[in-house]
């Protein structure tokens, strides 16, 4: 609502849901695979080594490292170490 006063001009608005645009976008964000983003993240800097080559020990140890290096969410390590360790 827009309010013009002596010269002043005023504006009120009630927010909505949509004000905001990171509502939006998250509203419509596409989940990533564990794969998608072992093959997007990995593969950023070096190639990506098979999940076969490592145990699941090693890759709580190069996850963990890793996360630090590609600076990835919590979330993001996690799907991806689901995926490597599903190959073991």
């Amino acid at each position: 609502m827009l309010l013009i006063t002596g010269g002043i001009i005023s504006c009120s608005s009630t927010k909505d849901k949509y004000t905001d645009v990171t509502d939006i976008e998250d509203e419509f964000k596409i989940e990533k695979s564990g794969a998608q983003l072992w093959g997007e993240a990995c593969n950023r800097c070096h190639l990506a080594p098979s999940p076969a080559d490592y145990n699941d020990t090693d890759w709580n140890t190069i996850s963990l490292h890793m996360r630090v290096r590609a600076n990835l969410t919590e979330k993001e390590i996690t799907k991806i170490e689901t995926f490597l360790k599903s190959a073991n």
